[in-house]
């Protein structure tokens, strides 16, 4: 399926060392003729870091996609009753953010549109970024594995040597994945070599 004219939900969580790979794949969804309504956790719209300033990312993302960024639970709220999005990624994803997802949890303007997004049984997409998705975090990944219309963008250990338990998903894969997610598959493999 082309992604011209889809409307796609595009969120971001706290994992801000990947934000530089992340911002360029929205730009290319928007070049392939998405409507890209993007979306950022409240901390990660409001908390500068070594990576680069809130405002800043904030504008760019505002630049590219047109909208403004939701970054509130009340923003966030109509997306399921107005059935706004047609498949939603969060990218990057947290391990915080998949705990809360494989939970039950809403308590960010992410996790709100999630679940208003699932509501409407449309496609949600994961890009994992944690450092704990082979500890902590890796029994939430399995129970979201199992979810209905829940997708995941293939990933890897991003620094086997040095973080263990460290997962990141392969970002340039975001647009493939999206594109067979909208037509109810996962992309293969998963696990990234």
């Amino acid at each position: 399926m082309k992604l011209d004219g889809i409307n796609v939900g595009f969120a971001m969580t706290g994992s801000y060392c990947t934000f530089s790979s992340v911002i360029p794949q929205i730009e290319n969804l928007v070049k392939a003729g998405a409507v890209v309504y993007p979306i950022m956790s409240e901390n990660a719209s409001k908390t500068d870091t070594r990576f680069g300033k809130a405002e800043d990312f904030k504008n760019r993302i505002e630049k590219i996609t047109g909208k403004a960024v939701i970054s509130t639970i009340f923003a966030a709220e109509p997306i399921g009753p107005k059935n706004i999005l047609d498949i939603m990624i969060i990218a990057p994803c947290t391990g915080n953010t998949i705990s809360k997802l494989a939970n039950g949890i809403t308590d960010t303007a992410v996790t709100m549109a999630a679940k208003a997004n699932l509501r409407n049984e449309n496609p949600l997409v994961i890009a994992v970024s944690t450092n704990d998705g082979l500890g902590a975090s890796a029994k939430n990944i399995g129970l979201l594995l199992n979810f209905k219309n829940v997708y995941f963008v293939p990933f890897t250990q991003d620094d086997p040597e040095k973080k263990h338990n460290s997962l990141v998903a392969k970002m340039e894969l975001i647009i493939p994945t999206l594109e067979l997610a909208s037509e109810g598959k996962q992309l293969q493999p998963v696990l990234y070599r």
